[in-house]
């Protein structure tokens, strides 16, 4: 199938970008970004607050990448996905979304797993800066792995304490560790690093390994 790929591609930075990689997951904002009939991005990036990462076959159903419906969005792994401000999905990945939910009411205080909505509440509010990708500062060695940061212009995964060079395709070694500021800027938003530190494990791409 010729021509190029369609911009539905997901940085971790929350951009919406085009590439050939599709990655191993895929997740939607709550409806439709782009015009069927052309196949190509509106000036919106999200419908609602409903941000989710799903698994890319489920149930049997077929998926038309920009139909008439929701606005399909891939992305490389789970740990770009949650950096991006996307949360598991409860209908196709509802252990993931269970274990997510009971973190989350770990990390902040809570007495039992909040609902979806709930979550989603917060988390859009940690998302974003207006309509821009809302970052924070901290230490490097407070994050959790499975947290994304920017280092010299690039996304960074952290995992086993080092960092790894984020590409659409997939990671590389990244830079030695005195390299590194101490302080870094943080891409994936502040509740969902409260998450990863309370336990829960993202799924990362194979290329993310020794």
């Amino acid at each position: 199938m010729g021509g190029c790929p369609l911009q539905n591609r997901v940085t971790p930075s929350g951009e919406i970008i085009s590439d050939p990689a599709r990655g191993l997951f895929m997740g939607n904002r709550g409806g439709r970004l782009h015009d069927p009939a052309t196949k190509t991005l509106s000036a919106r990036r999200w419908v609602s607050r409903r941000w989710i990462c799903c698994v890319t076959r489920f149930g049997g159903r077929r998926r038309e990448v920009m139909g008439d419906s929701y606005t399909e969005l891939f992305f490389l792994d789970e740990v770009t996905a949650l950096a991006a401000g996307h949360r598991p999905c409860f209908e196709c990945r509802r252990a993931c979304a269970g274990m997510f939910a009971k973190a989350f009411a770990q990390a902040h205080g809570l007495g039992s797993p909040p609902t979806a909505n709930e979550m989603d509440l917060l988390l859009h509010q940690n998302r974003l800066d207006g309509r821009t990708k809302r970052t924070f500062k901290a230490l490097l060695s407070d994050l959790p792995d499975g947290a994304m940061v920017r280092w010299a212009g690039q996304p960074h995964g952290k995992k086993d304490g080092r960092l790894w060079k984020w590409t659409p395709g997939g990671y590389s070694c990244g830079p030695d560790r005195d390299t590194i500021p101490d302080v870094v800027d943080v891409l994936t938003p502040r509740t969902i690093c409260k998450v990863l530190d309370a336990g829960y494990t993202p799924a990362w791409h194979a290329s993310a390994a020794e």
